[in-house]
């Protein structure tokens, strides 16, 4: 039997399946009387207490073993505990209505659930599981029932539960876990997060799992095309088997080529960055031997918060990075990009019958022109601590680009009157994401200092295919002609006027697509942090003349299966590092 998921880890678990029972507090609403109402309110702030010392023990074992970037979720946990528009929330619903703290703090927390798990970002809908798993620990706590231990198994087992809370898997011992599965989460869940720091084998959302699955079963999981195999025959277990010897004999090659620089056979050298969301992210970009940050979302700055972060707080975030990579590492920073599918309730914006064709990044920080020079302000007092790049998003047409920059200027001369520092010579680039911007990118690069090709816009833009869509799923495809020849477009525009050109989106990471994008002039690659090495590892066995050739005859080829079926063909390592 065949199971297949959302891949979270990358990595092959081969063992007897461990199936963990949901346990979920049951909770009953009970009414008090008056007179104990206040013993209730300290019963729930004891069980608090109790669960943020519980915590800090987690937190520093954490810190320990993966390192304070992982631990901050830890930090973050008990910052909720303390949060009064949370746990302030619960014991004032005892106050007022005299009832059981268990019943006021499962109300209280399914409200914020609630919240979270309606909004459009898979990443804010993920911070739900953080309300749920504080608040699971606390009435634990107050019914006295007893966490499930993940470490007692007489042999490394492939674990199997409905979710996994971070807590539950920063407790995971690698040496009794082979691997876990779950039915709900995604790739930016805490756990898969965490998964992949660890190197544990992971496949979540599979929905169903925990019915399908038996304590005892034999499993495959492969955790980097989120298929699970239920009791398989002999020869397929010798099969994968095999293949997870490869990759683990694979894993240990890429850890060597850390420190080393991104450079091809033939000696030419491009540069290896990081896509990031937060502060947090550029540790483990350095510790996946990314040599920057590549784009930096600031979105995630203003999200799951109910006001607009500060000059202060923004300018801070930004510093961190720099200070984290090191201040000669190169830090794009894309300025405000919301909208679309990414939104801020507190914005209140008009809703539109397409909001990716509307009002959205660029447009709307041309509009709320003081929402946008507070982070101009911020972004260009941290350039002075640090080689910081600045980058406008979804840029359509050349007028927009020089109001862009008209109110840049403008900020930058209210910095020199008030005396304040930065880099005067800090570069400022923009995104590709519309095919109107390529198509005039010869105009646009006498503009800026460089271009990062958005890729996962471009190519539903040039579509005119939801990425979201499965339906027209076939359609979002960067290997589609139309799309290498709007790529070729922006390089060879770029290049003609001196600027470099780099890519943001999730192709620059895509092995197959490496070669072709190297064969096109791409100077910086920027992915997520767990690709840098395997892309670091093909470049390494890549010569670029022969790369030239193989996008000229990539370009000239009908289909986006016809590109990568050459692409296979001739470059053997693609495959090899894919397996």
């Amino acid at each position: 039997m065949l199971l297949q998921g959302i891949a979270a880890a990358s990595g092959y678990a081969i063992g007897k399946a461990f199936v963990m029972q949901e346990q979920v507090t049951a909770v009953e609403r009970k009414d008090i009387g008056t007179d104990a109402v206040a013993a209730e309110v300290e019963r729930l702030q004891n069980a608090v207490q109790q669960a943020m010392d519980e915590l800090e023990q987690i937190r520093v074992n954490t810190a320990a073993k993966l390192g304070e970037h992982h631990a901050e979720i830890f930090a973050t946990h008990i910052l909720v505990l303390q949060d009064e528009e949370f746990i302030g929330q619960a014991k004032e619903k005892v106050r007022q209505e005299a009832v059981n703290a268990e019943f006021a703090l499962q109300e209280v927390t399914q409200q914020l659930v609630d919240i979270f798990t309606s909004m459009d970002s898979e990443y804010m809908r993920e911070r739900a599981a953080d309300f749920r798993d504080v608040s699971q620990r606390v009435l634990g706590l107050l019914s006295g029932t007893q966490t499930a231990k993940l470490s007692d198994f007489d042999e490394a087992v492939v674990l199997f539960a409905h979710d996994l809370t971070p807590s539950d898997t920063a407790q995971l011992d690698r040496s009794k876990v082979a691997g876990f599965a779950t039915n709900i989460g995604g790739r930016t869940s805490h756990s898969a997060i965490m998964a992949r720091s660890m190197e544990i084998p992971a496949v979540v959302g599979l929905q169903q799992a925990t019915e399908s699955v038996k304590t005892g079963d034999m499993i495959m999981l492969d955790g980097s095309s989120g298929i699970i195999l239920i009791n398989p025959d002999e020869d397929t277990l010798n099969l994968y088997r095999e293949k997870k010897q490869k990759f683990e004999n694979r894993r240990e090659e890429m850890k060597r080529y850390k420190d080393k620089p991104s450079v091809t056979a033939d000696g030419h050298e491009v540069e290896l960055v990081a896509n990031i969301g937060n502060p947090q992210d550029a540790l483990g970009a350095r510790n996946n031997g990314a040599e920057g940050v590549g784009l930096y979302r600031t979105e995630f700055l203003y999200m799951g918060r109910d006001n607009f972060p500060s000059e202060e707080e923004q300018y801070h975030s930004y510093v961190t990075v720099c200070e984290t990579l090191g201040s000669d590492k190169p830090v794009v920073i894309r300025t405000l990009d919301i909208g679309g599918d990414k939104e801020l309730p507190y914005l209140e914006l008009p809703k539109e019958l397409n909001p990716f064709l509307g009002y959205r990044a660029i447009r709307l920080c041309l509009d709320r022109k003081e929402l946008f020079k507070t982070q101009l302000r911020a972004i260009l007092r941290a350039s002075a601590h640090g080689n910081i790049k600045l980058m406008y998003p979804m840029i359509s047409a050349i007028t927009e680009l020089r109001e862009a920059n008209a109110i840049l200027a403008e900020t930058k001369a209210e910095l020199d009157e008030e005396g304040i520092a930065y880099n005067k010579e800090m570069e400022v680039g923009m995104m590709i994401e519309v095919p109107a911007a390529a198509i005039i990118a010869d105009q646009l690069a006498k503009e800026v200092d460089f271009f990062s090709i958005g890729t996962n816009d471009l190519v539903q833009y040039t579509m005119a295919a939801d990425r979201m869509n499965e339906q027209v799923s076939h359609l979002t495809q960067p290997f589609n002609p139309a799309v290498l020849r709007l790529i070729r477009m922006v390089i060879d525009a770029a290049h003609k006027e001196g600027k470099w050109a780099g890519m943001c989106g999730e192709m620059a990471g895509n092995l197959k697509a490496v070669p072709i994008l190297l064969g096109l002039g791409l100077d910086e690659f920027s992915m997520s942090a767990s690709s840098v090495l395997p892309v670091r590892v093909l470049l390494s066995r890549l010569n670029r003349d022969e790369m030239k050739q193989l996008a000229e005859e990539a370009l000239a080829l009908e289909t986006a299966e016809e590109i990568q079926y050459l692409v296979v063909k001739r470059v053997a390592a693609v495959q090899e590092l894919s397996i």
